[in-house]
């Protein structure tokens, strides 16, 4: 059985960086997609970043950034089977919310996948 596990949030300054993970449990071989979405009270949840798999688990993949985040924040290279990481720079007070990864993984060279989404954990930006 999978399950995503997150961490990495917390409270940092505006200008400062935080790495969030997402981690999945169980046997997996890699991840066919990997979404990153944020909620802030009385906002509708966004997309910031999207990485998904080119056919190639040890290649780059492809990505998306929403604009409200591009330049900042970046999907680092997949070097972990298991895990995939939101990399958050520059931050900002707009940035401020719960951070959810949403994934599908790929459990077998047969392309079997299961799909699923994190705990979800707090990005706090003071300014």
């Amino acid at each position: 059985q999978v399950h995503l596990i997150q961490s990495g949030g917390g409270l940092v300054q505006a200008g400062g960086s935080l790495r969030l993970s997402c981690g999945a449990t169980g046997n997996i071989i890699g991840f066919n997609e990997m979404e990153w979405y944020r909620q802030s009270p009385g906002a509708q949840r966004e997309l910031v970043a999207r990485y998904t798999n080119d056919g190639n688990l040890s290649g780059d993949g492809n990505r998306y950034y929403a604009d409200s985040v591009k330049g900042r924040f970046t999907i680092p290279r997949v070097n972990a089977a298991n895990t995939m990481y939101l990399q958050m720079n520059s931050l900002q007070s707009e940035d401020t919310a719960v951070y959810y990864c949403h994934a599908v993984v790929l459990l077998n060279f047969a392309g079997a996948t299961w799909g699923g989404r994190g705990q979800g954990t707090q990005v706090t930006v003071s300014s």
